[in-house]
């Protein structure tokens, strides 16, 4: 069992500290590191081929070390409808979202959630000193606060259990 590290400085009701956020960092302990990138001059049926194969939604652009953008499954999916079949053949980089919005493993998953909520976003990579340290998903974001409630959940019952 994975007991969360919690970090909040936001006083519960009785006036304790209780810590309840969790930073990207502690995600990416547990869900691994691996990124799948891919260049911007590949063809964007086979980026499409790739996010099938590799079962995940998002695929960050790359350049050597330098991040460019990021390409999902809707990007696709908006492109189809746009341009038709021949987006198959287009490369990624014409398709791609560029102007990055990006986490660093420091930040608290409140802020994360923040982010993905304003600019109506499904994956941010992680930098770590500009470079690229990982990823993380909205379904990443709610399993961890699932987790989280699963855990408030149980410690109220024993304390109140306790109490009785």
């Amino acid at each position: 069992m994975i007991v969360p590290t919690l970090q909040s400085r936001h006083p519960s009701p009785r006036g304790t500290q209780r810590d309840t956020a969790v930073n990207v960092e502690n995600i990416l302990m547990q869900k691994g590191k691996d990124v799948a990138t891919i260049r911007p001059e590949v063809s964007i049926k086979r980026a499409a081929d790739w996010l099938r194969a590799k079962n995940i939604g998002a695929l960050v652009v790359t350049r050597e070390d330098a991040v460019l953008g990021i390409i999902s499954e809707r990007d696709i999916v908006r492109a189809f409808s746009q341009y038709g079949e021949p987006v198959a053949s287009m490369p990624v980089k014409d398709i791609m979202t560029h102007g990055l919005i990006t986490v660093t493993p420091g930040d608290d998953l409140n802020r994360v959630m923040r982010l993905m909520t304003r600019h109506r976003v499904r994956h941010l990579p992680v930098l770590r000193n500009g470079k690229l340290a990982g990823i993380i998903s909205i379904g990443d974001v709610v399993k961890r606060r699932l987790d989280d409630l699963e855990l408030e959940t149980n410690v109220l019952r024993d304390v109140y259990i306790a109490s009785h």
